[in-house]
């Protein structure tokens, strides 16, 4: 389906839980988050009948996202029951990675296929400052755990991070020499509560570029663009949805853990879904998709217009 400027949506974001077993700065409260009462987030029904409606509006492809999505009960439940929603081409994670040890070939044989791991540093000390409770060597272990369940590819998401982690994109890149393993840096962006750490840190996209000068370009991968070092296996990738924002091509709705479609990241509209069903619930997203926003306002001083951290929408 296309909405009301033309561009095709094709891909949908769901979040499972807004819980998670780390707490990373720029993504949700220190504290966490007031645990929703069981009713207040979809059931594994609502995730099929949410993917099949979406499947019929042309949807193709869903990310399943968090909070954390191996922290929600039924997870291997929901996964199969997406990835055997017909017309559902490709059932991806994101993931923080540290309990892949556990799960990374169950996911697999429930049909995952891709998964994007989050990691901000290779340092063990900034890597606890960053997600104030994570350790870095679980969520090595959970990306060696990925390869030996035999993913196509791995994708590592590190959040470019002004005097956090700037020094490391060279290391991180490094990580592209490994088969399976393509890595990207995002910008950081100004977002619900955790908005204020961020005044400060913003570097773009091109801070890779600058420190990698000798990445070949390859092309482009959805919003990413895409580089190569000189004789590594894997790619390494530049997110700027701020410094150069992709608005103009973006292809993607969000739903969030509590039923509410998002049409853009850094908008206030959310649609609730949860109670619609049959023609009621395609016709609230077909609506949704249709009044999609032109283009968000983030210029690397603005705020999101968004009234929730990002880990109650899905990263």
């Amino acid at each position: 389906m296309k909405d009301r400027f033309g561009r095709e949506i094709t891909y949908l974001r769901l979040s499972v839980t807004d819980l998670c077993n780390l707490r990373c700065v720029y993504c949700m409260p220190e504290d966490g988050v007031a645990k929703l009462r069981h009713q207040g987030i979809i059931s594994v029904d609502e995730v099929g009948e949410i993917a099949g409606a979406a499947a019929g509006l042309g949807i193709s492809k869903i990310r399943i996202t968090g909070g954390e999505p191996l922290v929600r009960r039924g997870i291997m439940e929901i996964c199969r029951r997406v990835a055997s929603v017909p017309g559902i081409n490709e059932v991806n994670m994101t993931t923080n990675g540290t309990l892949l040890p556990m799960y990374a070939k169950e996911l697999r044989e429930c049909g995952i296929k891709r998964l994007n791991i989050s990691l901000d540093s290779l340092d063990p000390e900034m890597y606890r400052a960053v997600t104030r409770v994570g350790e870095l060597a679980d969520a090595l272990k959970g990306i060696d755990a990925a390869r030996e369940a035999g993913f196509e590819q791995i994708k590592i998401n590190a959040v470019l991070m002004g005097g956090v982690n700037e020094d490391e994109i060279r290391s991180l890149a490094m990580l592209s020499w490994e088969p399976s393993m393509h890595v990207r840096f995002i910008e950081l962006m100004p977002i619900g509560g955790s908005a204020d750490f961020t005044q400060g840190l913003y570097l773009t996209g091109e801070s890779v570029l600058a420190a990698l000068p000798e990445l070949e370009p390859v092309g482009l991968d959805g919003v990413a663009r895409v580089y190569s070092l000189p004789g590594a296996a894997g790619t390494v990738g530049v997110i700027s949805p701020i410094s150069q924002h992709f608005c103009e091509s973006c292809n993607k709705i969000r739903i969030t853990s509590d039923g509410k479609l998002k049409p853009c990241l850094h908008s206030q509209e959310e649609i609730l879904l949860r109670g619609l069903h049959g023609d009621d619930l395609a016709k609230a997203m077909q609506r949704a998709i249709f009044d999609k926003p032109w283009r968000h306002a983030l210029d690397g001083e603005t705020l999101s217009g968004s009234a929730r951290d990002m880990n109650q929408i899905g990263g």
